[in-house]
């Protein structure tokens, strides 16, 4: 699931971000040949995810570093639960702390907040997507952990699909020239999405034929009425300001995505710490 020539090269900017030209403390401090064992402890409830990564961020360091993982990406955990052990040279284990630590925590707090959103709409039809409201540099593994937590993907980038939002479709004249226009030159793969404020909207984007339409802030009574009026003949994709408080009621009007920019932009990072022993 993740490319990891990607993963290294985050994982390379982040150590030179983080470390420059020396670790002031370490070097100065721990003897080159020092060897210690560390564990990685959770410290709350929630869904693992990133630890192939922080594995990753410590062979960077130290190639023959020993890393025993007890718990895998997907599974639950719990507040004390250790989540591996590490064995090798001390200061390879203080200098990749933080940066591994950073992207457990970021990766771990998406998939739980992801799982919990897939559990408020089990039931339904509604699949809980990402949206392209990433960090920068990061997309690939927000999206990972985003599948780890039981949702999944909505487009990765723009060459992706086509996606006609507000803007779009007033500077081309409207949804169905809008449509028409982009058929005319995308490949037969390329799907295209209409982002529709209204239900006069909802019905110029199926009279379009477009093959996704997003229903963009509406309130659910309106959302049951697009489902409605819509009958199976587009995918549809409720958008915009949805919460835990609104998810329950957003996924029973029978919507098939519900797409939650939130997973991945303001995610409360999960508690996890470093302990050497």
């Amino acid at each position: 699931m993740i490319n990891m020539l990607y993963v290294d090269d985050i994982i390379k900017k982040a150590l030179l971000e983080d470390i420059n030209y020396i670790d002031v403390t370490t070097d100065n401090l721990i003897p080159e040949d020092a060897q210690n064992k560390a564990q990685l402890i959770a410290k709350a409830d929630g869904v693992l995810c990133g630890i192939d990564v922080a594995f990753r961020v410590f062979e960077t360091l130290q190639s023959d570093i020993t890393l025993i993982k007890h718990i895998n990406d997907g599974e639950k955990v719990k507040k004390g639960d250790i989540i591996a052990d590490i064995s090798g040279k001390t200061r390879a284990i203080l200098k990749a702390e933080r940066t591994a630590l950073n992207l457990l925590q970021h990766m771990s707090g998406i998939a739980t907040a992801t799982n919990r959103y897939v559990e408020i709409v089990k039931g339904t039809k509604a699949n809980i997507v990402d949206t392209r409201k990433t960090l920068p540099g990061l997309r690939a593994i927000q999206k990972y952990a985003v599948t780890v937590g039981g949702g999944k993907n909505h487009r990765f980038n723009l060459s992706d699909a086509a996606m006609l939002k507000d803007n779009h479709i007033d500077a081309a004249g409207g949804i169905k020239q809008a449509v028409y226009s982009l058929r005319e030159k995308i490949g037969h793969m390329t799907k295209i999405e209409v982002e529709v404020r209204d239900l006069d909207e909802l019905r110029q984007a199926l009279d379009s034929n477009c093959d996704i339409i997003m229903l963009d802030n509406m309130s659910p009574e309106i959302m049951k009425r697009a489902v409605e009026i819509t009958n199976g003949k587009s995918v549809l994709e409720a958008s915009g300001g949805i919460t835990d408080e609104t998810l329950r009621a957003v996924a029973e009007t029978g919507v098939d995505i519900i797409s939650v920019g939130a997973l991945t932009h303001s995610v409360k990072a999960f508690d996890i710490s470093l302990k050497i022993y």
